[in-house]
């Protein structure tokens, strides 16, 4: 028996069976209980004055009367008691009728447990004379019949059974509904969801299921992408490339040809190298060597960095960090991601304008933005420049040398340091602003 529900079904039928049993036995106790409190003897009738009265008025109306006597005598008590009784002689005969009542005499001498006997057995007692030749024999019935109450226990019994039924329903539902979301997500349907609207325990799991569930959808459709992604960029690359291949084979001019090569070769290797990064950017930051960086430093060090691309254009970086500001994280991550953004802004900055990096520090931040005075982008690609190998114009991009991928490093990059991105147009110009948390839960 595997299943849950089926468990928990069985387990709540054996409990409403020994409940029954309890309330049965107990019913009967109590019963009991009262008939002695309340009865012909008492508790104890050998010790009651009201049981020896009732021996002696027997034997007096027996030896006075016979037979015709004692039975006025024991219909009389009859009538007030509801009960039956009996005088006997010392060996267990009915001095009414003669028959053999040593039975009585038997279930009055040795009765059974208390707690166990049946409700409806009825409670014998005895009076002994103190010359033993007589036996007064009472015996009690109970109150009410267990027959009279069996409609009430059937009662009792059918809704703790229905409210048993429905508490199994209750705690297994959930668990079907998780079991069977978790099979089709297994078998491959990366949109299988418990959707549980549930405040328990289980509905804690079912949307903890649901998170996983979406972010594991996330990361194989983010993946099975970059497949795509990658498959189309290396396509054009290596088909140039052993063109040039050919072409050397027949061209005259041989050094030519090998430039060409060099050139697809270099962007294979940009590519690659890309490509690297952003395996290094989805790593765990956990699992790197976390340091404080100073970001007004590595700022300033960015800007000189990239000083030669910004001349070659006649753009001038500056860099606005009045303070500085102490970030625990990875500082090569951190270093790779502001530069991939700085870079991104130089390549696409008209010539003679200037690229603004400022720094502003917060007592739970800090806001990293980097501008330049382009043609910014279309609106509804503000979101979107942040995805692998994504290009605004495919021509002017490929002409500069870019795979769309720096964004996207660079997002990567700060939201490993639970961090945000994002862009916004200036009018003119492109702003990249970029907010890292300083105080990091590692």
């Amino acid at each position: 028996m595997r299943s849950l529900f089926a468990k928990m079904t069985v387990w709540s039928l054996v409990v409403i069976a020994l409940a029954l049993i309890g309330v049965r036995q107990i019913g009967g106790f109590v019963q009991r209980s009262a008939t002695r409190r309340s009865g012909t003897f008492g508790r104890f009738p050998n010790r009651r004055p009201n049981a020896s009265m009732q021996l002696d008025d027997a034997r007096a109306a027996f030896e006075s009367g016979g037979p015709q006597k004692l039975q006025a005598y024991l219909d009389r008590l009859k009538h007030y008691t509801q009960d039956s009784h009996y005088l006997l002689d010392a060996t267990g005969k009915d001095l009414l009728d003669g028959a053999d009542r040593s039975e009585l005499m038997t279930q009055a001498g040795t009765p059974p447990s208390e707690f166990f006997r049946s409700a409806d057995d009825p409670i014998v007692f005895m009076r002994t004379s103190e010359d033993g030749k007589f036996h007064f024999i009472g015996v009690v019935h109970v109150p009410v019949p267990f027959t009279d109450t069996l409609p009430y226990y059937l009662l009792i019994l059918a809704v703790v059974v229905i409210f048993g039924f429905l508490l199994a329903v209750y705690i297994g539902s959930p668990l079907r509904a998780l079991r069977d979301a978790v099979d089709r997500f297994g078998r491959g349907d990366l949109t299988a969801r418990v959707n549980s609207r549930r405040g328990d325990e289980f509905g804690v799991l079912a949307k903890s299921f649901d998170q996983m569930a979406g972010r594991i959808e996330t990361l194989m459709t983010a993946e099975r992408r970059l497949l795509q992604d990658i498959s189309h960029e290396l396509r054009s690359p290596l088909a140039r490339l052993s063109f040039c291949v050919e072409l050397a084979r027949t061209a005259e001019d041989r050094e030519a040809a090998v430039a060409r090569i060099k050139k697809e070769v270099d962007r294979l290797s940009s590519l690659v190298g890309a490509l690297l990064q952003v395996t290094r950017a989805e790593g765990d930051l956990t699992q790197r060597e976390m340091e404080d960086v100073d970001l007004r430093a590595l700022l300033t060090e960015l800007a000189d960095d990239c000083s030669i691309e910004a001349d070659k254009r006649h753009c001038e970086v500056t860099v606005d960090a009045p303070e500085a500001v102490i970030l625990r994280g990875d500082r090569e991550l951190l270093r790779r991601a502001i530069e991939n953004v700085l870079r991104n802004a130089i390549r696409y900055a008209p010539e003679g304008t200037p690229i603004e990096v400022k720094l502003d520090p917060n007592p739970e931040f800090a806001e990293i933005s980097i501008r330049d005075y382009g043609d910014g982008v279309p609106e509804d690609m503000l979101t979107q420049i942040f995805k692998p190998f994504f290009r605004v114009a495919e021509a002017r991009d490929t002409a500069s040398g870019g795979v769309g991928l720096g964004l996207a490093i660079a997002q990567r990059a700060v939201a490993l340091h639970q961090g945000t991105m994002e862009a916004r147009n200036m009018k003119p110009g492109l702003l990249v602003a970029v907010e890292l948390p300083l105080h990091v839960a590692v």
